[in-house]
């Protein structure tokens, strides 16, 4: 599947990279719809330039970190100019140490794709065969082989991103077109020859974000995809419950006058029009409980951490992240410290954060539908045959169980730094742990969002799917396509999978917004 989508998004119209212009829509473009990209004229003429500065410093024998000298502890020590290219073959080689499971396609294209940007800026000394090479690999379907684990989140995402340069070389491993290759048998293949790395070129590939920054960015998407549809799910769930919209009120919204908590009352208000389910203050009740009253702020205010992640996700993906830069107008070569992942570490943590509160009110939510003593009349667990059948019972037990991981799984990644290189780099981000545990988050949200829009859709048998709201209707609909009414006990694990990927893939969503308009 994955490769038929290759070959029609091949015929779509390249993306642009120059650097400056990337966002997550673009990055989803070209991992999920396989969109090719090419260099841009002018970012090509600034790679240029920058490279012949680096060739003009190896001849003239000019003290550079990683070009005339070793790495990290061995920054005193002086490389000759014909040990230049040597030094880069080690680099990649001895770096290349990660472990674990290797990196989803969709990541390892991400990466590549912020890489080439990274390295389209022009401040990085790469060779324009060798950044072309990097383009092509992605246009044709060959993904580097990425173990997840052994990045410090500083000095870059070193050992990772490494195993991306062997790929380049002709060593390491690569899959191409679903098989498992040598990197050498992958290029040759997709009709591509490797590169021989010459001076700069190792630590241009390897030293920057972009592992943290890749996993970060997709996780982004698949966040904003899920806030969105659980303001679907938890209308849904209002309804269920004869909630009172009145809570949603605007006149509500503008005293507390947070634009994400305004945004989603408005998408409740949008949902809900036309339920003949939801009631008014004391006609059952006077008000909800907080998991339905609060929507607005507690869903609103995950939204506030999804604008903040957007902002450095969307910075950190056109920034140069390796060291040293050279300033090819100024003739300055500059060692620094933008392969710190301190920014996206703390986006990574404030993330995990924001989307585990999303999965914590929605088990809450979960728990009302199914406990006859909060339900409002619904039986209990949601069960045809109570007692005979459980129901929906085990459901929240395994909601509770998701989002009690999600704690532990919240806890920052930041607050940890542990020394390497001989003290030399003394203080790192643990910004890919961040990322990776972000990521895991995310997963688990979709699930224990899965099992309240279950446990709602059953729900609505019992209190009548004929008065849902149109738009409500619609994700109901949806839902029984995937999963029958559960009117005897039967295995819903695999229920609660597929319609967790399918809240992820975005298309109810989309059949949501035909109905109500787009959402905030």
């Amino acid at each position: 599947m994955v490769y038929k989508q290759q070959e029609n998004g091949l015929e779509a119209t390249p993306i642009v990279l120059d650097g400056e212009q990337l966002i997550p829509e673009l990055v989803a473009a070209v991992v999920y719809d396989l969109v090719p990209i090419e260099l841009d004229a002018q970012a090509l003429r600034r790679v240029m330039a920058c490279r012949n500065m680096v060739e003009e410093l190896v001849t003239k024998g000019q003290v550079v970190y990683g070009v005339t000298t070793g790495f990290g502890k061995f920054s005193d020590v002086t490389i000759s100019p014909q040990d230049a290219v040597q030094l880069q073959v080690n680099l990649i080689r001895s770096h290349a140490c990660a472990v674990g499971r290797p990196l989803p396609e969709p990541t390892v294209r991400a990466l590549m794709l912020l890489r080439a940007n990274a390295l389209a800026k022009g401040y990085s000394g790469i060779r324009p065969e060798t950044l072309q090479l990097l383009i092509d690999c992605i246009n044709r379907g060959v993904h580097p082989v990425v173990p997840e684990q052994g990045s410090l989140g500083a000095s870059g995402d070193l050992a990772p991103l490494s195993h991306l340069a062997l790929v380049l070389m002709g060593e390491g491993e690569a899959f191409y077109r679903g098989e498992r290759l040598s990197g050498e048998k992958a290029l040759a293949i997709a009709g591509l020859k490797p590169i021989s790395l010459q001076a700069k070129e190792g630590l241009a590939l390897i030293n920057g974000t972009q592992i943290m920054t890749s996993i970060g960015t997709l996780t982004f998407i698949k966040s904003l995809r899920l806030a969105r549809i659980a303001d679907v799910i938890a209308a849904l769930t209002v309804e269920c419950l004869r909630g009172i919209p009145d809570a949603f009120a605007d006149e509500v919204q503008q005293v507390r006058p947070y634009p994400e908590q305004i945004g989603v009352a408005k998408n409740l208000c949008k949902l809900l029009q036309g339920s003949k389910l939801t009631t008014r203050q004391g006609e059952l009740r006077v008000q909800d409980a907080y998991s339905l009253r609060c929507l607005p702020q507690v869903h609103g205010a995950t939204r506030q951490v999804l604008a903040y992640v957007q902002d450095k996700i969307e910075i950190e993906m056109n920034a140069a992240t390796d060291n040293p830069l050279l300033f090819v107008d100024k003739g300055l070569v500059i060692s620094g410290g933008n392969f710190h992942g301190q920014p996206i570490a703390f986006a990574m943590d404030f993330l995990k954060i924001g989307m585990s509160e999303l999965a914590n009110i929605s088990e809450r939510r979960t728990e009302r539908l199914v406990n006859p003593a909060l339900s409002g009349g619904l039986p209990a667990f949601l069960s045809h045959h109570p007692g005979v059948n459980s129901g929906m019972m085990i459901m929240q037990y395994v909601s509770a169980s998701i989002v009690s991981e999600n704690k532990v799984l919240a806890h920052p990644s930041s607050v940890d730094s542990i020394p390497s290189s001989g003290n030399q780099e003394d203080h790192v981000s643990m910004g890919t742990t961040a990322a990776r545990h972000a990521s895991q988050v995310i997963d688990n949200v979709s699930k224990v969002l899965a099992i309240e829009l279950i446990c709602a859709a059953e729900g609505a048998e019992f209190v009548g799917a004929e008065g849902l709201a149109p738009a409500t209707r619609v994700l109901y609909d949806k839902l029984r396509t995937l999963v029958p009414p559960v009117i005897e006990d039967r295995s819903t694990s695999r229920d609660i999978e597929n319609v967790a990927t399918a809240l992820l893939e975005g298309e109810w969503l989309q059949a949501v917004e035909e109905v109500a308009g787009k959402l905030f």
